[in-house]
């Protein structure tokens, strides 16, 4: 189990977003081919119901977030969150033109991986998740397979240009050793990038209270997250663990996610008004199994909870944000298995 004790804390980027007056109105604001899919057993593709959400019932550990249609919703909004946040880049590792073999880790709708291959023509994209969501009919240089990533893998030593992976939050309890995996599967010179949100909530103006209840859902979350086996400050390691592996040119580059559209910036109080809607729509999803699992919490707690919770989501004067962490590294040349 990968454990997290008394981690630095993350450096965020040293720009300050300038808020927006509080008086600003904003419209929306608080708004192929066969898969391996159709061979899997009925138990997997229906998975497990808990309180009202169904989880993935595959791989060897449970998955924090569920696998349901609501869910599905909230990964394909997350995707056009990211594109906006990261300024149109759907990834931002260097990989060179015209890529062969790409690997989508935990690729949940799928939605990643048939944008990469419709951008590149070139590439076979793997798309790999425990839960069977991916749809069935994809581009021809596009696939799905449903595997447990952080069990030994099945493809081919040094296969892979690209290895890529997002919001793997709440489901890996090792990410030295899946990093690892990840350089052993790589051809040298190929390319592994993360991305994921650094779940630890920030303010740089002082405008988030102590009392805050957003603030103390954040220390929950963490805690409970913690007693999961996933630590949600796994991403400030991301640098750390790609040079143990033994890639080389890593590079990390940290976004200011808001909470709630409570920025000047148009892009970022279009980004702040899609994690509110992600954070108010889906506390539940996010959290009640962890919750339930970790600090041993019922369901109606976390409902009670929650209530005060999104009213504080919602309140621009607190200027709230997530560090989005992005980090890649290269194979060496050299590297020889």
């Amino acid at each position: 189990m990968c454990t997290t004790q008394n981690p630095e804390p993350v450096e965020p980027p040293t720009d300050i977003i300038e808020a927006y007056d509080d008086d600003f109105s904003d419209e929306g604001a608080d708004t192929g081919g066969d898969s391996s899919l159709a061979s899997l057993s009925s138990s997997i593709v229906q998975g497990v119901e808990e309180n009202g959400r169904t989880y993935a019932s595959y791989g060897k550990e449970e998955y924090g977030a569920p696998m349901d249609e609501q869910e599905m919703d909230r990964i394909d909004m997350a995707h056009a969150k990211y594109f906006i946040l990261l300024d149109k880049k759907r990834w931002i590792a260097p990989i060179p033109d015209n890529p062969q073999k790409v690997l989508d880790l935990a690729c949940g709708t799928g939605i990643w991986s048939i944008d990469f291959a419709d951008a590149n023509p070139s590439a076979d994209v793997t798309g790999v998740d425990i839960a069977p969501i991916q749809p069935k009919w994809t581009a021809p240089n596009c696939h799905f397979e449903i595997d447990d990533i952080e069990q030994p893998w099945t493809w081919q030593l040094e296969s892979f240009d690209y290895i890529f992976s997002r919001d793997l939050l709440l489901c890996i309890r090792d990410f030295p050793r899946l990093i690892k995996q990840c350089y052993k599967h790589l051809k040298p010179g190929g390319w592994l990038e993360f991305q994921n949100i650094n779940g630890t909530i920030h303010c740089d103006d002082g405008t988030m209270p102590e009392t805050s209840q957003f603030k103390e859902y954040d220390r929950l979350l963490r805690a409970a997250a913690t007693a999961f086996g996933t630590p949600l400050e796994d991403p400030i390691h991301y640098k750390k663990w790609f040079e143990e592996a033994g890639f080389e040119g890593v590079t990390e580059t940290i976004f200011k996610m808001p909470t709630c559209p409570w920025a000047k910036d148009p892009r970022l109080r279009l980004v702040g008004a899609f994690e509110q809607e992600n954070l108010t729509s889906n506390l539940e999803g996010i959290s009640t199994r962890v919750f339930q699992k970790g600090l041993g919490w019922s369901v109606e707690e976390s409902t009670v909870f929650f209530a005060g919770v999104r009213k504080d989501i919602k309140n621009r004067k607190q200027h709230a944000y997530y560090p989005y962490v992005v980090v890649y590294g290269q194979k060496p040349l050299s590297a020889k298995e």
